[in-house]
């Protein structure tokens, strides 16, 4: 998959992804969102894959996945898990 430009449509799309795993709605998806998230997406998906993937998507190493950071991963490498 290559990076492209998102319309509003997926945009939102996205968004609304987002905002469905960010369950306390700080804006940020913590260590425990993200496993719920990667359940749904893929249930096989091994403990060490989480931490790993985290650490990844994380690229300010604030302990927390901000929206900027999900929309990257989004684009570029959520289907590997």
């Amino acid at each position: 998959m290559t990076k492209e430009t998102l319309s509003e449509q997926q945009l939102a799309a996205i968004k609304s992804d987002f905002d469905f795993f960010d369950r306390d709605g700080n804006g940020q998806i913590d260590i425990a969102e993200f496993i719920e998230l990667l359940t749904a997406l893929a249930p096989k998906t091994k403990v060490s894959h989480v931490d790993e993937g985290f650490k990844l998507i994380d690229t300010n190493n604030d302990g927390f996945i901000d929206f900027a950071e999900f929309l990257t991963w989004w684009q570029d490498c959520w289907w590997e898990y």
